[in-house]
């Protein structure tokens, strides 16, 4: 990557494996420059990106307020503007709630929920003065059901959906626009960390998340409010989960869900 200030900038968390790699993969290509955020030693990889090096590269357990507070001052440090910021870090917990670590679904929440929340609300303040940017959450087709075995996964991705529509609706007389990016299962290694790979579903045909990154950045720069990324199989769902009952949704996600599931 050259360095040049010329080319928008872009800040890409989670970014060190799966969607959010490709996502900044994909900036790429599309001529932005990028700053990629995971908590993990690959995020230093010097060949991380298919084309060139980020414009910096942050280990930052987002879980930790202060951690992201320095990822903010670290953008801000740049002297650039931000033009994209794109929220993709999250984690799963597959198990039943009341048998889990509670800690393990405390650490979600500060990572789905309040990290996103942390970071939007340093970062969103400066487009809305510049009046341009664009902002991509990661959630997930998991925001529109009920979810057994990964209670707090489901609930943490329809929080963020219902978060960036609404931050959407807050923009409509700026040229910011929020976007929600809403993926079925992908082939990326969320399965392994979150404990599932022995149910149906972790065992279930995943779309490829360089497709689903290009998805959802077609949808931010076209203005569009989300996009369900991936088969047809997840617009399916989504439309089942929005006219079936909750009780019905909720069983028909347990049987995929459960535990040893996938050896039926």
């Amino acid at each position: 990557m050259d360095g040049s200030t010329s080319r928008p900038l872009a800040l890409v968390t989670g970014a060190s494996s799966g969607i959010g790699l490709e996502l900044a993969n994909e900036l790429v290509e599309r001529d932005h420059d990028v700053v990629v955020v995971a908590d993990d030693a690959a995020i230093e990889r010097a060949d991380l990106l298919e084309r060139g090096s980020p414009v910096l590269a942050l280990r930052a357990d987002l879980t930790d307020p202060s951690a992201v507070a320095g990822v903010a001052e670290r953008v801000d440090a740049l002297g650039r503007p931000l033009d994209v910021l794109v929220i993709n870090a999250g984690v799963g917990v597959g198990k039943r709630f009341v048998d889990g670590n509670l800690d393990d679904h405390l650490r979600l929440v500060d990572l789905n929920v309040r990290s996103a929340v942390q970071l939007a609300g340093l970062l969103l303040p400066a487009m809305v003065e510049r009046d341009t940017g664009a902002v991509l959450f990661t959630s997930s087709i998991a925001a529109t059901m009920p979810g057994p075995y990964e209670s707090t996964y489901n609930a943490s991705k329809a929080f963020l959906y219902l978060f960036a529509e609404g931050l959407r609706a807050e923009m409509h007389d700026t040229c910011v626009n929020v976007t929600a990016l809403m993926p079925g299962p992908t082939e990326t290694n969320f399965f392994e960390r979150a404990g599932i790979e022995d149910t149906k579903l972790g065992q279930s045909k995943k779309d490829d998340p360089r497709e689903v990154a290009r998805e959802g950045l077609d949808a931010l720069f076209a203005g569009k409010d989300h996009v369900i990324a991936g088969s047809v199989k997840n617009k399916a769902q989504v439309g089942m989960a929005k006219v079936l009952p909750d009780s019905a949704v909720g069983a028909a996600h347990r049987k995929m869900s459960e535990p040893g599931s996938g050896d039926d």
